[in-house]
């Protein structure tokens, strides 16, 4: 049979057509499943207080640019909001966290026992050892930057000399967990 110009106006429609998954023509598929990481981050820092909205973004950008090669994990749990930052896609190697919570922003040490903390600035117990966080300049004070700079070296899995760390929301991941744990 012989092409009509109405096939060719198809073929080149379907061309042009935005390419579906089996997911996105699935009735009932979570909206956030079609969601990137960054607008997920986004939407979690919007339900903040506004000062908190702020500061968290500028404690970020500070500690992007001092690990940029590493992965930023989001978790969201009930009472704070999370970004780890680990050489792996693990939380449990991470070197770094920013947490905010009801009661402010905190910098956490993964390996906080293990850092020399001359000045006594580390709060907490055991390996969960943090700084509170008012400004985002704290980052910059000199004793601030030592403990950093002890995370990085004390890292049980080294940051990658280059490249840029991926942003990984494991917020959903979470979420499928705490239903599995409901179900039980």
């Amino acid at each position: 049979p012989r092409a009509t110009a109405s096939d060719h106006s198809w073929a080149a429609r379907a061309a042009h057509a935005p390419r579906t998954t089996l997911e996105d023509r699935m009735p009932g598929t979570p909206e956030r499943a079609k969601t990137t990481p960054e607008a997920v981050l986004r939407s979690l820092i919007g339900k903040l207080p506004p000062k908190d909205q702020k500061l968290i973004r500028a404690v970020r950008s500070a500690v992007r640019k001092r690990l940029p090669t590493a992965n930023e994990l989001v978790y969201d749990y009930t009472s704070s909001l999370v970004l780890a930052y680990t050489p792996t896609e693990q939380g449990a190697d991470g070197i770094l966290s920013i947490a905010a919570r009801a009661d402010g922003v905190r910098l956490y040490f993964g390996q906080g026992s293990r850092l020399p903390d001359p000045k006594k600035l580390l709060l907490g117990s055991a390996g969960v050892r943090f700084i509170p966080v008012e400004s985002a300049r704290r980052l910059a004070h000199p004793d601030v930057k030592a403990l950093i700079a002890a995370a990085i070296t004390e890292a049980v899995v080294p940051l990658p000399a280059r490249g840029r760390g991926r942003l990984i929301d494991r917020s959903a991941a979470q979420t499928k967990r705490r239903r599995k744990k409901a179900a039980k």
